[in-house]
This record gives C-alpha cells, structure tokens and sequence, in this order.
C-alpha cells in the first residue's frame, strides 16, 4: 500500500536537508549511505551508480528506508519505508539537478561509461517527529 507525505515531510525533503538511506546486504545485514535527495510527489529519488553498494542491494531486494532531518531543527525527522525502483540516468540529469539544490553549481563531469541510475522510492510507511 502506497503512502503519502504530509507538507511538512514533503519540507523536509525539498530542502537542502541531508538523508540516510538504508538498503540490506545479501547476509542480512544493513548498509547505509547519505544522499542527497529531491521529490517526486510523495516518492523520494536519490541519483547512484550501477556499481554501487546500494545500488547492487537494491537491484537484489528493493526493500529501502531513508530517514531525513531538519539541519535547522534536527529534532523534526522523517523516514520513509518502501520499495525502490531503479531506472537509467543516461544524461545523468539527477545529478544535476541534485548538486544545484544542494550545492548551486553543476556537478563535475563524469566518464560517458559511467552508469547512472536514478532510485525512486515509492513510500509505504511514514514516520515522522517533531519536538
């Protein structure tokens, strides 16, 4: 069942706030890794690599969750659980588009062999905080 984000989740998001995500090895256990992340409606993307550990836990189990907080509030969070899909970024457009959210310029180029994918996170269960 899909899930939706409330304003102050989609908030959290649309900012240059930073988020962790959570993907799980083949043994079973966790593998983190902080993104940067953009909005889709309520699903959440985040731009990776095909030879990426996370990228490689998801093409393999697309369970994910990525939490995200306020830097100016830390104690308002968000995570998001759900699955997670993988699509071709062949003219690596999330990428810029996340470094000028994050960082206001153009990402360095990368090698043309490199792939990019693009992971979209379908939300089914949201959590939030706020203090």
């Amino acid at each position: 069942m899909t899930a939706t984000l409330d304003e102050t989740t989609r908030r959290l998001f649309d900012e240059r706030n930073f988020a962790t995500v959570a993907t799980v090895n083949a043994d079973g256990s966790p593998h983190s890794a902080v993104v940067w992340v953009t909005r889709d409606g309520d699903d959440v993307l985040f731009s990776t690599t095909a030879g990426r550990k996370k990228a490689r836990n998801l093409m393999r189990e697309p369970r994910i969750s990525v939490s995200v907080f306020d830097l100016e509030n830390p104690y308002n969070s968000a995570e998001i659980r759900g699955k997670a899909t993988l699509v071709d970024d062949p003219e690596k457009a999330l990428p810029r588009t996340l470094s000028q959210k994050y960082l206001g310029q153009d990402p360095p180029n990368e090698s043309a062999d490199e792939q990019r994918l693009i992971v979209r996170i379908t939300p089914e269960r949201v959590s939030t905080f706020s203090a």
